[in-house]
């Protein structure tokens, strides 16, 4: 056992869900040589696959490139596909970091909400929804994401860091130079603070395109330990819904806040 402890682990091959739509950052190369494109698309979508986002201000907070502990503003024209598209700096580790505007969408069938709330694992959810005498349908709730990914120039040396993100998922290890033969480890953070015993979802694309989805917990110090492969993609996702006191009719009852982080595991 290494020292991250005891990981509090609950694996599951998941079926595709069609209530819940993930939000990451997709290069489309995960190393590049210095000096070459950097591209990176948003997209949002199931089970690792999805529709492109173009690179569109008036729907992000922020959208950062932090290198070599330099972080600068990622420049773009309105509609740009990627939405990421720079020349790479020097040798090192890049973390792509991005946060949406708030959106809400409204529930319009009570069972979607059913599907949402058990998919992501918020036990409580509909009995406190009940609780607060909310109605089944027409109530609203209020969403944004906070994504990242890692991207190694050249060999990549270098360490992912907290971001100041409400919530987001940290790297605990470097998977571009780094042996990760017992996992790789992941902090998930809520205000700065670690979320102990809460769902991870981890989203594994082969070389083939085939996708794995398998569920984890983090331990009591928000940390997990998820397998991988060398020669995969991975999309690492985790959700907060936290109640929200509606001042007028037709304002957000829930907000739910989605952590994404995307990285590759080198041949």
């Amino acid at each position: 056992m290494n020292w991250f402890g005891v990981i509090a682990l609950v694996t599951t091959t998941l079926p595709v869900v069609v209530n819940a739509h993930e939000f990451w950052i997709e290069p489309e190369a995960y190393q590049v040589a210095p000096g070459a494109p950097m591209r990176a698309d948003l997209k949002v979508g199931e089970t690792f696959g999805g529709a492109v986002q173009a690179y569109l201000p008036r729907n992000f907070e922020r959208f950062d490139l932090s290198c070599s502990g330099e972080t600068q503003a990622v420049a773009g024209r309105a509609g740009d596909r990627p939405a990421l598209t720079v020349d790479a700096p020097q040798d090192g580790l890049c973390v792509v970091v991005h946060q949406t505007r708030d959106y809400t969408l409204t529930y319009r069938d009570w069972q979607k909400f059913l599907n949402f709330v058990e998919h992501k694992d918020f036990a409580n959810a509909a009995s406190d929804h009940l609780a607060r005498g909310l109605p089944q349908t027409g109530f609203v709730e209020q969403y944004s994401r906070y994504a990242k990914s890692l991207i190694a120039v050249g060999e990549g040396r270098g360490a992912d860091a907290e971001m100041g993100l409400t919530t987001e998922i940290v790297a605990d290890a470097n998977p571009y130079t780094d042996a990760l033969g017992d996992g790789m480890p992941v902090r998930v953070l809520y205000n700065g603070a670690p979320r102990a015993d809460v769902q991870v979802e981890l989203f594994s694309k082969a070389p083939d395109g085939s996708v794995e989805v398998t569920l984890h917990r983090t331990d009591e110090a928000g940390r997990a330990v998820l397998p991988v492969q060398a020669g995969h993609a991975y999309l690492v996702d985790a959700v907060v819904l936290r109640p929200v006191d509606a001042a007028q009719t037709g304002a957000p009852v829930w907000e739910s806040l989605w952590a994404s982080l995307t990285f590759a595991v080198p041949e």
